[in-house]
């Protein structure tokens, strides 16, 4: 692409920008839109890249990232559907608006492409599932899996499984990070001070996702290997079942692919 543009610049679009430029994207061929001048300021130092209003920006974009909150959107697409590049491929990053919605709101004919990234993707261990609208081409399509996978990996999905990814990779995280936080809040409980109880809870579960992600075993294989039989490890994941931690688990991904649903 020549030419990309940008519009929004918070943090997931500078996690964005980041990788277009580790990808092979020279920075001066990006250029952001944002609201905020002392962003868009640290942004351009920071990355080398261009600031332009609006309109400028993607009536020059061969590709366009949009990087806005799922409520923003609307207005988002009116404000630039009168100056658009009408080649462009748009790549939206909302969560639970659709292709349909994008190509709607724009009404220029546009290919569109649907992402739901996560949060990871600041540190270069994103997951993000891809969604292809119709006209997209071939180059076009490598060059937003190409850039994502800088940030991660990457995968396509047809857009009816959106909202499960959603509720799946997107809301993901934040699923461990309160396990995280009932293992510390559990280790204290048992007389461990914040700051062991913090560094043996993380380092453990860091570790056990390095071992799944490294050794090629199943999950359930893994669980098997560390579970002796009336042992400790056993004990507890005997009260997990109790608890039903399985279900609470599901349903609380119904509950966000629910969400995502709604947003549309």
């Amino acid at each position: 692409m020549n030419q990309v543009g940008v519009i929004g610049a918070g943090v997931m679009g500078e996690a964005l920008i980041a990788a277009l430029i580790s990808y092979g994207t020279a920075p001066a061929s990006i250029t952001i839109s944002e609201k905020r001048k002392d962003r868009a300021d640290e942004l351009r130092t920071r990355y080398g890249i261009k600031v332009e209003d609006v309109a400028t920006n993607v009536s020059k974009a061969d590709a366009l990232l949009l990087v806005v909150k799922p409520q923003d959107m609307a207005t988002v697409l009116d404000e630039i559907k009168g100056s658009i590049n009408k080649s462009a491929v748009v790549i939206t990053f909302a969560a639970g608006k659709k292709i349909s919605f994008i190509e709607q709101g724009l009404g220029t004919g546009n290919p569109v492409v649907r992402v739901m990234p996560n949060t990871p993707t600041l540190v270069g261990a994103g997951m993000a599932a891809i969604s292809l609208g119709a006209g997209v081409s071939a180059d076009q399509s490598k060059f937003v899996s190409g850039f994502l996978a800088a940030t991660g990996k990457v995968i396509e999905v047809s857009e009816d499984l959106q909202d499960a990814v959603t509720a799946t990779s997107g809301s993901g995280p934040a699923y461990f990070f309160r396990f995280v936080e009932a293992m510390v809040d559990g280790a204290k409980a048992l007389g461990l001070s914040d700051a062991d109880a913090t560094t043996l809870t993380v380092q453990t579960i860091v570790g056990a996702a390095k071992l799944l992600d490294e050794s090629g075993k199943s999950a359930t294989t893994l669980r098997e290997n560390v579970t002796s039989p009336n042992g400790t490890t056993a004990a507890a994941l005997a009260s997990f079942e109790s608890d039903q931690l399985g279900d609470v688990v599901a349903h609380a991904m119904k509950a966000a692919r629910d969400r995502s649903q709604e947003l549309a």
